[in-house]
């Protein structure tokens, strides 16, 4: 489904990516992991179009998008859930997902609004509450669900667990595996290597704007190198 070929990208005189080669099936769940700094969101930035792209492809479904403008890409179904949630805070839950899905007909906002009341109960009930006024979890399960509107082809998430308790990781994890599950294709970034590589069935390590290592969830977190540096085993 998603291509990426010898990409680059730079912060002025700063290369934040140097020569990415990194590939995602249809329905595959690949996950990306790397500490502070290594240059993942700036990688989900490029995929999305908002961060300019130095040299190298982006090849999506056979068409290279590489100069394509954001919103083209939302509508071919490139959809990022940002790092942070970024909820419009004084709109309420159901105006945050409806902006979700603007690029889709009523109808088809509709139906998608019926499957995240499905996967996340607490926004139905919530539906006329400011966004703003959720806990940190519920924020987290509100940019996901407005992600969902939009119908991805490819999703890309953005450290969904950061700053998030345990039980509330967990439950974030649960949605991604029934994401994945449903069929829908996942780039999974994540500081939480262990949970990140464990749902994923392929995964990459980012370090210092290259891909230092490549394999199997399972492989990686087997990998002692992967264990010392992101597992403190």
């Amino acid at each position: 489904m998603l291509e990426i070929r010898a990409l680059e990208s730079r912060y002025g005189r700063i290369a934040a990516l140097k020569g990415i080669d990194l590939r995602i099936g249809e329905g595959e769940l690949v996950a990306l992991v790397g500490a502070n700094g290594a240059g993942k969101t700036t990688l989900l930035r490029a995929l999305s179009g908002v961060q300019r792209v130095s040299a190298g492809q982006v090849v999506f479904e056979g068409e290279d998008i590489t100069r394509a403008s954001s919103d083209r890409r939302v509508r071919l179904g490139i959809v990022q859930v940002p790092e942070g949630r970024l909820v419009f805070a004084p709109l309420s839950v159901e105006d945050n997902l409806r902006l979700g899905g603007y690029t889709r007909t009523r109808d088809e906002s509709d139906a998608a609004l019926v499957r995240v009341f499905e996967m996340f109960p607490v926004l139905k009930s919530r539906r006329r509450q400011p966004a703003g006024t959720l806990s940190g979890g519920q924020q987290q399960m509100l940019a996901m669900g407005r992600g969902l509107m939009a119908r991805p082809r490819l999703l890309l998430l953005d450290e969904p667990s950061m700053g998030l308790a345990p039980r509330l990781v967990a439950e974030i994890f649960a949605a991604i595996r029934e994401l994945k599950a449903a069929g829908t294709t996942i780039f999974l970034v994540d500081q939480n290597a262990r949970a990140a590589l464990s749902v994923a069935e392929r995964g990459y390590v980012l370090e210092t704007g290259r891909i230092v290592l490549a394999g199997t969830g399972a492989q990686l977190l087997a990998d002692e190198q992967v264990k010392e540096a992101y597992l403190g085993i």
